[in-house]
C-alpha cells in the first residue's frame, strides 16, 4: 500500500466538509424560510428509499467478511427482507426477518 501525503488527506477532508456544508446550507439557509415547489417535494420523498438500498447493496453483493465473494446467507437474508417488506409493508419486520435469516444461516452453515 502506498503512503498518501498528509496534506492531500487534509485537503480531501476539507473539501468534503465544505461540500457537505454547502449541500445542507442550500436547504436550511437559502430555502429554509420559503415553501419549496411541489415537484421538488415529490422528488425529496424518495431520498430515503434510494439511500437505504445504496448502503445495503454493497454489503450483500461484495461482503467484506467473505473477501468480496457473494455468499448464500447474505443473499438469502436480502431476499427474505425484500419479500417480507413487500408482503407486510413493514420496515421493522423486513429488517428483523433479514437479520434473523442472516444470523440463522451463518450459524447453520458455519
Amino acid at each position: 500500500m502506498t503512503q498518501v501525503d498528509p496534506a492531500t488527506i487534509w485537503i480531501i477532508i476539507a473539501g468534503l466538509a465544505i461540500g457537505s456544508f454547502a449541500l445542507r446550507f442550500t436547504f436550511i439557509g437559502v430555502v429554509g424560510d420559503r415553501p419549496m415547489p411541489p415537484w421538488l417535494l415529490r422528488h425529496l420523498r424518495y431520498t430515503a428509499v434510494a439511500i437505504i438500498p445504496a448502503l445495503i447493496a454493497p454489503l450483500v453483493v461484495w461482503p467484506t467478511a467473505t473477501d468480496g465473494q457473494p455468499d448464500i446467507p447474505r443473499l438469502a437474508a436480502a431476499a427474505v427482507a425484500v419479500v417480507v417488506g413487500l408482503i407486510t409493508k413493514n420496515v421493522l419486520a423486513a429488517i428483523f426477518s433479514g437479520a434473523a435469516t442472516l444470523y440463522g444461516l451463518l450459524y447453520l452453515l458455519g
